[in-house]
């Protein structure tokens, strides 16, 4: 299974701006740029993306294991802080917190951490930030 998604961008850094978009058409063209990335510009930015991402997936990784030791969970909320830091090297992701509250009846708080951390290692988006990145270029004239 893939999923797509694509991204434009046009002119410099600071000056130039450009759109994301899904497959799904839930993220249509939607606007980012230096501003909506380093200031407070009104747009996305591929960090609160990834964030949603990231998000979304130990959600649902959470439920399946609790679910799978008979741990239904009313709900899962979960924020995922990503860092933007600039290193020697220059900018990269440095960090993410995940944030999580849930309602899981009837479970201890033990198994509920070594669920929680199960999901955290383990969700694919999580492995996909440690995976190998893959690259075919195609140059325009």
């Amino acid at each position: 299974m893939k999923r797509n998604a694509s991204a434009h961008w046009e002119g410099s850094l600071k000056d130039g701006k450009g759109t994301v978009s899904t497959e799904s058409g839930v993220l249509s063209e939607q606007q980012y740029s230096f501003k909506t990335r380093f200031e407070d510009g009104k747009g996305t930015n591929p960090e609160e993306l990834l964030g949603a991402a990231h998000a979304g997936c130990f959600s649902m990784a959470l439920s399946m294991i609790l679910g799978e030791s008979d741990h239904v969970p009313d709900s899962i909320d979960t924020k995922a802080s990503v860092t933007l830091s600039e290193g020697s090297d220059g900018f990269e992701l440095s960090a993410i917190h995940f944030d999580v509250t849930a309602k899981v009846p009837g479970i201890e708080q033990s198994k509920f951490l070594e669920a929680a951390n199960t999901a955290k290692m383990n969700c694919p988006v999580s492995k996909a930030l440690k995976s190998d990145i893959t690259m075919d270029i195609h140059l325009n004239e």
